[in-house]
């Protein structure tokens, strides 16, 4: 599996292009341009030339109209361009019809925003999962453009590369359907075995009865810093859009004693393709499972309110919300005034303006977290007569033991909620 960005050494220049429909929003249309610059520059490319045409609707020959898809063309000869990204996804004709036309004086290649994630997704994968991911990901992607540009194609091809070059004819790109469709049964088959480990793995940490917490939001946000913040993970952490794509998982122990496995996630995007939702439900599904959701933002960023709704609508379609929610706005060491606002859906209480970078506001959160665990509960010492072990054994079945020393007495301590301690409070050591 190779992607499409990164076939040579040498950064890329690259053309982002948009269309700007009369009834849309110029406003949301740059900052998506924006997004798109910061994707390019993740896969390694450098964005030279930016371009907006306004019309009704794309072309649906070249996307953009006849006379703006010149003026791309000479910018692309001018400014060395050898890549065009647009902001949409595009269909196979469309890519082919805008090769033909931009590569009349140079080779330009042409690929959308879907390609473009497919392709950093693929170099951001570290274990054996998220490439299988991955892979599916770009081969569902493949299937319905093999009528495409064969050199658009063939960036995706696998390791048989029967997709690697214009097949000559109906049988050649039959041929081609036929080992996707197998080598899709074959990924999705692999994907299935993981995922009945991560299931009989999710089972024993519900058994253990130790509480988790998913740690979601907008890719960049601050997720991995985080993590690495409070328990030292030592994961990849960088200033780029999908600098962490495998999940990972991390104990970390409250102030308190409490343990919680805090589970760093991949970022969500606007527009997210629906073939990654898909490809990765299984990972994405550990903020479904998780008994608190630990949203973060970044506080620093002028779409941070955005982003936080593409957050929530994510949590909604993934079954993820109306869970314990923390919210928080991280970065703020970079914006000395904080203008975003949270979910109107989170308690104040809830919400905590942080940097996890100098850990400014993350005693207050942790705080919080502990008392979301807990849920009311707390550490109580009993003190029970030895011819009650009734209450002994009673306690090991609605509160969680600490600790237990036998003398006169039997000493027991204790993570209690309400119930359990009002239940054996005539016990409690005075």
């Amino acid at each position: 599996m190779t992607d499409y960005i990164n076939e040579k050494k040498e950064t890329e220049r690259a053309a982002v292009i948009s269309v700007l429909r009369r009834d849309g929003d110029a406003g949301q249309t740059e900052s998506s341009l924006d997004e798109l610059e910061r994707l390019v520059d993740t896969a390694g490319g450098e964005t030279v030339v930016r371009m907006v045409q306004a019309r009704q609707t794309p072309d649906v020959r070249t996307y953009l109209g006849k006379g703006k898809i010149a003026e791309l063309r000479d910018l692309c000869v001018n400014n060395l361009i050898t890549l065009v990204v647009a902001d949409t996804e595009l269909t196979p004709s469309q890519i082919r019809n805008m090769e033909d036309i931009l590569s009349s004086d140079t080779n330009v290649r042409v690929i959308d925003r879907t390609m473009l994630i497919l392709d950093i997704f693929a170099l951001h994968a570290r274990t054996a999962e998220g490439r299988l991911q991955v892979e599916l990901a770009q081969l569902r992607y493949t299937a319905p453009r093999l009528i495409g540009k064969g050199t658009a194609l063939s960036r995706q091809g696998g390791s048989s590369g029967s997709i690697a070059t214009r097949g000559p004819g109906e049988s050649k790109l039959e041929t081609d359907r036929r080992v996707i469709k197998r080598k899709m049964n074959a990924i999705e088959a692999e994907l299935a075995e993981i995922e009945k480990r991560r299931a009989t793995q999710r089972k024993a940490r519900q058994r253990s009865e130790i509480c988790s917490a998913a740690i979601v939001g907008y890719t960049n946000a601050g997720k991995s810093t985080l993590l690495n913040r409070l328990t030292d993970a030592g994961i990849l952490a960088e200033d780029k859009l999908f600098a962490t794509l495998d999940p990972t998982t991390r104990r970390f122990t409250l102030p308190g004693g409490e343990d919680v496995l805090l589970v760093d996630t991949v970022g969500f995007i606007r527009n997210l393709p629906h073939h990654l939702v898909k490809a990765f439900r299984s990972t994405l599904d550990e903020a479904s499972f998780s008994d608190i959701t630990i949203i973060v933002a970044d506080a620093s960023d002028p779409e941070c309110e955005s982003q936080l709704g593409v957050t929530e609508k994510l949590l909604e379609e993934l079954g993820a919300s109306g869970k314990p929610t923390l919210c928080l706005m991280n970065k703020c060491d970079r914006n000395g005034e904080v203008i975003p606002h949270p979910p109107a859906g989170i308690p104040s209480e809830n919400v905590f303006y942080v940097s996890a970078v100098t850990g400014e506001g993350l005693d207050g959160f942790v705080g919080r977290l502990e008392e979301l665990v807990h849920d009311g509960s707390g550490f109580v010492t009993f003190e029970i007569p030895l011819s009650r072990q009734d209450v002994v054994a009673g306690l090991y079945r609605m509160a969680e033991v600490k600790d237990i020393s036998y003398a006169e007495t039997i000493t027991v301590t204790a993570l209690c909620d309400s119930y359990a301690r009002g239940y054996y409070s005539e016990w409690i050591k005075k």
